[in-house]
C-alpha cells in the first residue's frame, strides 16, 4: 500500500512539474520560437504616432524644445518613404543606410552582416526606419534656444557631400536668417559608431542662449513574443544613468508613468535582444536625461546639455555620438575601453553572474574560431568542463555507492534513536566519519553544473555571435529550438505541436541518455526516489524540448561523458558495480 502511495505521489509531482514549468519558463527562461527575427527590429505592426520627432520638453526644468507637428501622413512602406526624400547615403563594412536632409535624422540603417532569417537570400536586418512607416525608429540631434529660430523636424539642411563613409565625413548646415548658423559634422567608423559635432555660430549683434540635445525616437514595442522583457533578458529602454546600468525601466512602466528623468548620463537608448541604438554624450559632460513616451505607442530617450550663452562673433561646439548596430561583445568592449564609453558592454544584460558568463562566452567563442562550428565548440566546452570536474565527479560517484552500502546501518541508527533526534544526528555523523563518507559529495557536481548551465543559457540567448549558428544536418540555428518535431512526423503533418509537446530529435536523445545514465547509478533504497528517478529522464525530455538546441547539445554531451566516466569507474572499482547492482 505504501509503495502505491509513493508511486502516486511521484506521478502527481511529475505532472505538477511538467504543467507548471511552462509558466516558470516564460518568466525566467524565455526561448526563441523561430530561427528568425521580425521584418524590422522595432516591430512589424503599429501606427504613426501623434507627435513624432523632436522632444516636447527637456529634462531640465525651465527649458523646452519645439515639438514636431503631428504626423498626418498615411503609413507607407519603408522603400516608398526612402525613395521620395532628400538623403545622404551611409556606407561602412558593417551597415548601410542614409541620413534624411529633412530634419537631419539618421532614420535608415540596415545591418549588412546579419540576415533576418537563416535563409541565404534573406534580407539584412533593418534597425532604423523613417517616420511614416510601421516601425519608425531613428536618431536625431538638435538645439533649443530662447528668442531665436532653431532647426526642427521640417528643416531642410544643405550637405557638403553625397555619402558618409569611414573615409568621407559629411557636414550639414543651415542658417535661420537672423544671424545664427548651425552645423552638424557627421563622421562614422568601420563598425557602428557615428560621431556628430554640433556647432552654433552667432554672427548677430546680441548674445543668444542655446542648448543642444540628442534623442532616439521609437514607434511601438517589439512584436516578436520572444523579444519582450523578461526576468533574465532585458528588452527596452536602457543606459548608464545616474552612475548605474538601468535595466528596471520597460515599455509598460513608461505607459504608466510617462517619463523617468536622470541627473546624469553615460549613454542611453533602446536595446533588443541582439541590437542596440544609443546616444552618448562626451565623457564626464554635464547633461540631464529622460526616458519618456511623448505620445501613445511612441517612446523616446533623450539627453540635453545646460543652456550656454553664445556671444556675438563666437561659436559653441558640442559632440554627441550615436551607436546603431549589433551588440557584438568585442565591439562593445572596444568602444567601452578605447572610446571611453562608460559600461557600454552592459548593454548585454549578463545579470548578476557576468563574472562567470563572460569567461564561458570567451572560451566558447575561442573554441569556435579554432574549429569553425559552434556545435563542435559546445561539445569541446563540455569536455573541458567535465575534465576540470573529473575529480569531483569521481568522489561523487564513490560517495553515492558508499552511501548505498551503509544504508542498513543508517536505518538501524534511525530506528534505535527515533525518539532522540540530536543523538541520531550525532551517531550518523560518527558513522559517516568511520566509513569515510562525505554526504554532501553527491550534491557538489550538481551545484557546480547549475551556474555553468545558466551561463551557457545566457550566452546562447543573448550574444549575437551565437545567432543563426548551424551545427549539422537539420540544426541550422543553435540558439533556436530543434525544428524537427516527432509528433508531427518531422513536419510531414500540417500542424505545430504546443511547446511542451514539441519533442524534437535532440530532446528524445536527451531523454534516452539521461535514462541510461540513471540506470548506471547505484539504485536508491527509497521507493519514492526510485519512482522519481524512473520518471525524471522523460520529464526532463519534455521540459528541455523548447530550449535552444545548443543547450540540449551541451546536456546530451554531458550525459554521454557521464556514462563513459561511470563505465570507467566500474571497471576500476568492481566493488562499486556490485553495490550498484545490489
Amino acid at each position: 500500500m505504501d509503495d502505491k502511495r509513493n508511486l502516486i505521489a511521484a506521478i502527481l509531482l511529475s505532472v505538477a512539474i511538467l504543467l507548471g514549468w511552462n509558466f516558470v519558463a516564460d518568466k525566467f527562461f524565455p526561448t526563441p520560437d523561430k530561427p528568425d527575427v521580425t521584418t524590422t527590429v522595432a516591430g512589424s505592426d503599429g501606427a504613426a504616432p501623434k507627435a513624432q520627432g523632436e522632444p516636447n520638453g527637456l529634462p531640465e526644468a525651465g527649458t523646452a524644445v519645439p515639438a514636431a507637428k503631428p504626423a498626418t501622413q498615411a503609413i507607407r512602406p519603408v522603400e516608398a518613404v526612402l525613395g521620395g526624400g532628400q538623403r545622404i547615403g551611409i556606407e561602412t563594412p558593417a551597415l548601410s543606410g542614409s541620413i534624411n536632409l529633412v530634419g537631419a535624422r539618421i532614420d535608415d540603417i540596415t545591418l549588412t552582416k546579419y540576415r533576418q532569417t537563416v535563409e541565404k537570400n534573406s534580407p539584412p536586418v533593418r534597425l532604423f526606419a523613417p517616420a511614416g512607416t510601421k516601425a519608425a525608429y531613428f536618431a536625431s540631434i538638435g538645439w533649443s534656444a530662447q528668442g531665436i529660430a532653431t532647426p526642427g523636424a521640417d528643416t531642410v539642411w544643405t550637405a557638403s557631400g553625397d555619402k558618409l563613409t569611414p573615409e568621407t565625413p559629411v557636414t550639414l548646415s543651415w542658417s535661420n536668417g537672423s544671424g545664427q548658423s548651425f552645423r552638424i559634422e557627421y563622421s562614422i567608423d568601420k563598425n557602428y559608431l557615428i560621431t556628430a559635432k554640433q556647432t552654433i555660430a552667432n554672427s548677430g549683434s546680441a548674445p543668444v542662449t542655446a542648448s543642444s540635445y540628442a534623442l532616439i525616437d521609437r514607434l511601438g514595442k517589439p512584436t516578436d513574443p520572444h523579444e519582450k522583457d523578461s526576468y533574465t533578458i532585458h528588452v527596452g529602454p536602457t543606459g548608464y544613468l545616474d552612475g548605474k546600468s538601468v535595466f528596471d525601466v520597460d515599455y509598460d512602466d513608461l505607459d504608466e508613468s510617462g517619463a523617468v528623468k536622470y541627473a546624469s548620463a553615460g549613454w542611453l537608448g533602446f536595446t533588443d535582444k541582439y541590437w542596440l541604438a544609443a546616444i552618448i554624450p562626451a565623457k564626464g559632460e554635464r547633461v540631464t536625461a529622460s526616458i519618456s513616451t511623448p505620445s501613445a505607442d511612441n517612446y523616446q530617450t533623450l539627453f540635453a546639455r545646460p543652456f550656454t550663452q553664445v556671444a556675438p562673433g563666437r561659436q559653441v561646439t558640442t559632440t554627441s555620438r550615436i551607436f546603431a548596430g549589433a551588440k557584438e561583445v568585442g565591439i562593445l568592449s572596444a568602444y567601452q575601453n578605447k572610446q571611453d564609453i562608460t559600461r557600454l558592454s552592459n548593454a548585454i544584460d549578463w545579470g548578476w553572474f557576468e563574472f562567470f558568463e563572460v569567461p564561458i562566452f570567451k572560451l566558447l567563442d575561442w573554441l569556435f574560431r579554432m574549429v569553425g562550428n559552434f556545435g563542435v565548440a559546445i561539445m569541446l566546452l563540455t569536455l573541458i568542463i567535465r575534465a576540470a570536474m573529473f575529480p569531483v565527479a569521481q568522489r561523487q560517484f564513490r560517495s553515492m555507492a558508499q552511501m548505498r552500502l551503509v544504508q542498513p546501518k543508517m536505518k538501524a541508527l534511525q530506528e534505535r534513536h527515533k525518539d532522540d533526534k540530536p543523538k541520531m544526528q550525532q551517531e550518523l555523523m560518527k558513522l559517516y566519519k568511520d566509513e569515510k563518507i562525505n554526504p554532501l559529495a553527491g550534491c557538489l557536481p550538481i551545484v557546480i553544473q547549475i551556474p555553468i548551465f545558466y551561463a551557457l543559457y545566457k550566452v546562447l540567448m543573448l550574444t549575437i555571435e551565437m545567432r543563426h549558428q548551424p551545427f549539422i544536418l537539420w540544426i541550422k540555428d543553435l540558439s533556436a529550438p530543434d525544428p524537427l518535431h516527432i509528433l508531427n512526423l518531422f513536419g510531414l503533418l500540417p500542424f505545430t505541436p504546443p511547446s511542451f509537446l514539441g519533442i524534437g530529435v535532440l530532446a528524445l536523445i536527451l531523454g534516452v541518455t539521461m535514462w541510461l545514465q540513471f540506470r548506471l547509478n547505484p539504485q536508491a533504497t527509497d521507493p519514492v526516489q526510485q519512482q522519481v528517478f524512473k520518471i525524471m529522464p522523460w520529464l526532463f525530455m519534455f521540459i528541455m524540448a523548447p530550449f535552444a538546441a545548443g543547450l540540449l547539445l551541451y546536456w546530451i554531451t554531458n550525459n554521454c561523458l557521464s556514462i563513459a566516466q561511470q563505465q570507467w569507474m566500474y571497471r576500476k572499482y568492481p566493488q562499486l558495480k556490485a553495490v550498484a547492482a545490489k
